[in-house]
């Protein structure tokens, strides 16, 4: 199983803009078919944030933050990225790299799953 390492997360202002990372440690025999980012915060499931298809770069986001936060790729780093701008203090959560695949439309998580990082928006 290919290893993820978020990274990028913090402790912001509200209004303010962070940039998370999302690194395979090691190539596996396969491109992904699809990476997303999820958050949970404290006493709540986790959620979908965004993802992106690895082939044609097609994306879905939440509408919580649908036009505040951009999902991107970097393949020649094997890195997806997560720009996000105006944040509130409702995107406080750990923050998630997955690898996963598209049906349709929808985003399907696969197992894989990174360790998280922490975002904290004070208001």
């Amino acid at each position: 199983q290919v290893q993820l390492v978020e990274s990028g997360g913090g402790l912001v202002q509200a209004g303010a803009s962070l940039r998370l990372s999302c690194t395979a440690a090691s190539r596996g025999p396969f491109s992904p078919a699809a990476k997303a980012w999820f958050r949970q915060a404290p006493g709540k499931e986790r959620e979908f944030v965004a993802a992106i298809n690895w082939r044609d770069g097609n994306t879905k986001y939440a509408d919580s933050v649908s036009g505040r936060f951009t999902i991107s790729t970097d393949k020649s780093e094997n890195t997806v990225y997560l720009q996000m701008d105006s944040l509130k203090p409702e995107d406080t959560a750990v923050y998630y790299c997955n690898r996963g695949y598209f049906v349709g439309a929808d985003y399907t998580s696969g197992n894989n799953w990174g360790q998280g990082t922490q975002v904290t928006v004070s208001s």
